[in-house]
């Protein structure tokens, strides 16, 4: 807990004191390569196996047995290829920078770490050009993980790739004993992937697609809905879908996760055509992915976040990489949408300079 200055500064009081305590007993060489071993097989972050689920999606699945027993649902990593096995192409070295991305899921028995990556130019572009056994950087997991309680109706409402965030949270919330009702929306019919997880996170899932003819749902009691996610989400609660399985007057709390935009509007019809369905006291949060850095809570301010508490109109920041689960009442939108966009220029002239690369030139 503190600046940087003051861990680089404890670390450098305390080392001597930590190596007197170790030179009291000398580990034998056997002892010694076994502990050698046991790190690297728990450190050292390989890529096992890279997916493409979408035109602009793809999974990176990362061998990290310690990154992987240490993960809870709603925290992320930090994604890097080493500089010197990266690619060179048309003279341009193929180096990401870190990337911030959320696990999907982990399999802690084989030390594997699942993790979504929509593909914006630059960086992101890269990752479907890692191989196989690659050695990369995965810092994590870092963050807080998302509040799963129990006893409890819960709303998750996930837009495009939020959907892959939210499938393990829901996940935990019904091995909490929570109820969860689920909107995943996707903008075209091609659009879903890893169907059976968010089957598994969800009690009643309204599968909603901008696009006809929609989707079929697989299990009964599920529903479909050809619109966006919040019309979704008032047909559901009018009963124009059918019987509600779950009733949204028995929602405790609403999280969102998707584009700023897509946050945006649910957090307006929470005040607006929802309002007549919720709980007025219910908690709407929403996973806020502002830039990132550094990614070690609190520490480059490349993450902060502005709130505006909608009573008193008092603004202060907030540090993202600390909690990406903030109020969804508190966050201003206008200013997460203006960061957001603030590299977009630079974004996709380096898509074209990757794509032109890979191209042979």
């Amino acid at each position: 807990a503190g600046n940087v200055v003051k861990a680089m500064a404890s670390a450098k009081q305390g080392y001597p004191k930590v190596d007197a305590v170790l030179a009291k007993t000398k580990p034998s060489a056997t002892s010694f390569k076994a502990l050698v071993s046991a790190l690297d097989e728990g450190l050292l972050a390989t890529v096992y196996a890279v997916h493409r689920h979408t035109s602009n999606i793809v999974e990176v699945v990362v061998k990290a047995p310690f990154a992987a027993g240490a993960f809870k649902p709603g925290q992320f990593f930090r994604l890097q290829n080493l500089e010197a096995v990266a690619d060179i192409r048309d003279g341009t070295k193929m180096a990401m920078e870190g990337l911030a991305l959320t696990g999907a899921w982990v399999d802690k028995d084989a030390g594997l770490v699942s993790l979504i990556v929509l593909e914006m130019g630059g960086s992101s572009n890269l990752c479907a050009h890692l191989n196989d056994d690659e050695p990369v950087i995965l810092m994590g997991p870092t963050g807080m993980p998302t509040e799963t309680p129990g006893g409890e109706t819960v709303l998750l409402a996930g837009g495009g790739l939020g959907n892959a965030v939210l499938f393990s949270i829901g996940q935990a919330l019904r091995d909490a004993g929570s109820k969860v009702l689920y909107f995943a929306a996707y903008k075209g019919v091609n659009d879903r992937y890893h169907i059976e997880n968010i089957e598994k996170a969800a009690d009643t899932i309204v599968w909603c697609c901008d696009q006809e003819p929609g989707f079929v749902p697989g299990r009964d009691g599920d529903f479909s809905f050809t619109g966006n996610i919040v019309e979704a989400i008032a047909a559901y609660g009018r009963g124009d879908l059918g019987t509600p399985p779950v009733a949204l007057g028995d929602v405790d709390r609403v999280i969102a996760i998707g584009s700023d935009m897509m946050m945006k509007a649910v957090t307006d019809a929470r005040h607006g055509v929802l309002k007549e369905f919720l709980k007025p006291d219910h908690i709407g949060l929403g996973s806020i992915n502002a830039p990132m850095q550094c990614m070690m809570k609190e520490i480059c301010a490349q993450c902060l976040q502005r709130h505006v508490d909608p009573e008193t109109g008092e603004a202060k920041v907030v540090f993202s990489c600390f909690n990406q689960d903030q109020r969804l009442d508190l966050v201003d939108f206008a200013s997460l949408n203006s960061r957001l966009r603030q590299n977009a220029v630079s974004e996709k002239l380096t898509a074209k300079w990757i794509a032109h690369c890979f191209q042979g030139g």
